[in-house]
C-alpha cells in the first residue's frame, strides 16, 4: 500500500495531493509515470539539512531519473548533480543548471564528453582510468583551463546487494583498484599532470543498502586511503566523496533507514576515522540518486487481454512493461501494485501483471493478490520512480510515456508522450 509522500486513499481511490490518479490517467493517458514533486523537493532539504553543515556537498545521481525538470528542481534546492554521459550533461546545461555544481562520472568516458564537460566548465571529473586522466590533462591544456578531479577507488566493500548492483568490491569495472596499490600510481600520475587539479577520492559501494556498518566500514577504508594518498604524494587532498546506494522501499520486506540515519552514519565515520589518523577532515560528498525519487512515482497502465490457464496462472496484460520499465527482466526487481479506483476489494485473486512486449520474459510482478480485476480498468505499479524513465527504450517501437509532476499548486507535464513521428525522426 502506498505509504510515501502526498499520495492517499480516499473513497477507494488512489489519490495525490487530492487529485485522483484515473483523472490523470483518462487526460493524460497511458503509460504514465506520475511524480510527486514535493515529496521530492523534501527528500532534497532532508539531505542538505542533516549533511551540508555549512562545508558538504549534497549531488543528486542524475542516472536515476533525469529530465530538465528534474535538474531544474534540484538547482532550485541548492544541490550539485551528477552525471554520467554526455547526453545528461547536456540535459542539465539546456536546464540552467549551474555547471560548476556538476561532478561527471563515468568509466569509459569519450573524448568528446571530456571536451564538452572541459567546455561547459564542469565542477569536477571523477576519474575512473588512466587514459582519462591522460586526456582531462591534454583537453584542459589546450583549452587553457585547469580541471578539477576526484579519483574513483574500488575500496573492496561487500555491501550485500544484487551482485548486477555492486560497485564497490575488488571485481569491478569502475575506479582504480587497490591491488597493486593502483590508486597511489594513480594520485602520483594526476600530481604529475600540470592541468589537472586533485581534489579528492570517491567510492560507492553498491545500491540498495539497507544495512549502515557498509558506509561506516567504507568511510574508514577511504579514510586510510586518503591519508596514505597524501602521505605518499604529497598531494592535497581536500574532498571525500561516499557515492549513494541508500536503500528505499518496493515491496513488503524491505526496510530502509531513514535519510537521516544513513548521513549521521558517513558523518560519524568520517569524524571518527579522521580524529583516528590524525588528519583534518575532509569536504564530504554523498549522492543519493534512487533514495530521492523512487517512492515519489507510480506508473499507470491501463488493463488489456486477461488470460487464464486453468490450475497455472492468470495474466493480466497492461498497455507498458519492459519498455517503460526493464528492471523486473533485467534483474527481477519487484513491484507491489494497486487498482487505482478499487484499492481494496474483499474478492481478490492471484495474479501476473504482464507487459505488452514481444517477449515471454516481460512480466512486471510474477506473482500478487489483487482485487478481481475487468478489462480497461486503470493500474498503478508502485514506487517506480529510480530507473524506469532513465532505462525506457522504443523497444519493439513502443513509443515513450509522458512524465508529469504533480504538486499542491498544480500538474504539469515534464516529458510529453513520444508521438510516432519522434520515434521515426532519426530514419532516413
Amino acid at each position: 500500500m502506498i505509504t510515501f509522500g502526498n499520495y492517499s486513499v480516499e473513497g477507494n481511490s488512489l489519490c495525490l495531493q487530492g487529485r485522483k490518479l484515473s483523472d490523470m490517467a483518462r487526460e493524460y493517458g497511458t503509460p504514465l509515470y506520475v511524480y510527486d514533486e514535493d515529496y521530492i523537493r523534501d527528500n532534497a532539504r532532508r539531505f542538505k539539512n542533516s549533511f551540508e553543515r555549512g562545508k558538504n556537498i549534497v549531488t543528486y545521481a542524475g542516472k536515476a531519473f533525469l529530465t530538465l525538470e528534474i535538474c531544474r528542481i534540484m538547482a532550485q534546492e541548492g544541490l550539485s548533480l551528477d552525471v554520467v554521459s554526455s547526453g545528461e550533461l547536456y540535459t542539465a546545461w539546456k536546464a540552467g543548471f549551474p555547471m560548476e555544481r556538476v561532478l561527471f562520472h563515468g568509466n569509459n568516458k569519450t573524448r568528446e564528453e571530456i571536451e564538452l564537460g572541459v567546455e561547459l566548465g564542469i565542477g569536477r571529473f571523477v576519474a575512473d582510468n588512466f587514459r582519462e586522466l591522460r586526456l582531462i590533462d591534454e583537453i584542459s591544456r589546450s583549452r587553457g583551463k585547469v580541471t578539477s578531479v576526484i579519483l574513483r577507488i574500488t575500496p573492496g566493500i561487500d555491501a550485500h546487494t544484487h551482485d548486477y548492483i555492486k560497485t564497490g568490491m575488488i571485481d569491478s569495472k569502475f575506479g582504480f583498484s587497490i591491488v597493486d596499490k593502483e590508486y597511489i600510481k594513480a594520485a602520483k600520475y594526476a600530481q604529475e599532470l600540470e592541468n589537472v587539479d586533485l581534489k579528492g577520492i570517491h567510492c560507492h559501494i553498491g545500491s540498495q543498502i539497507f544495512d549502515l556498518d557498509p558506509f561506516y566500514d567504507a568511510g574508514g577504508v577511504m579514510l586510510g586511503l586518503y591519508k596514505e594518498i597524501m602521505d605518499e604524494t604529497g598531494a592535497q587532498l581536500e574532498e571525500l566523496d561516499m557515492g549513494g546506494g541508500f536503500g528505499c522501499y518496493y515491496i513488503d520486506g524491505d526496510n530502509p533507514l531513514e535519510i537521516e540515519e544513513y548521513v549521521e552514519t558517513i558523518l560519524k565515520s568520517a569524524s571518527e576515522n579522521a580524529a583516528r589518523l590524525g588528519i583534518k577532515e575532509p569536504r564530504l560528498i554523498i549522492e543519493p540518486g534512487r533514495s530521492m525519487v523512487n517512492n515519489s512515482c507510480v506508473t499507470l497502465y491501463s488493463v488489456g487481454a486477461i488470460k487464464e490457464i486453468p490450475g497455472v496462472k492468470k495474466y493480466v496484460a497492461v498497455d507498458g512493461g519492459m519498455a517503460d520499465n526493464i528492471r523486473p527482466a533485467l534483474y527481477q526487481a519487484q513491484y507491489d501494485a494497486v487498482l487505482v479506483d478499487r484499492v481494496e476489494d474483499d474478492r481478490v485473486e492471484t495474479v501476473a501483471i504482464a507487459g505488452k512486449s514481444c517477449e515471454s520474459g516481460d512480466i512486471l510482478i510474477n506473482e500478487i493478490k489483487m482485487p478481481l480485476i475487468e478489462e480497461d480498468e486503470i493500474l498503478a505499479v508502485l514506487y517506480t520512480g529510480a530507473y524506469g524513465y532513465s532505462m525506457a527504450s522504443n523497444y519493439n517501437l513502443i513509443r515513450k510515456p509522458a512524465v508529469i509532476f504533480v504538486s499542491k499548486n498544480d500538474v504539469k507535464v515534464a516529458v510529453r508522450r513520444q508521438t510516432y513521428e519522434d520515434m521515426l525522426k532519426e530514419q532516413l
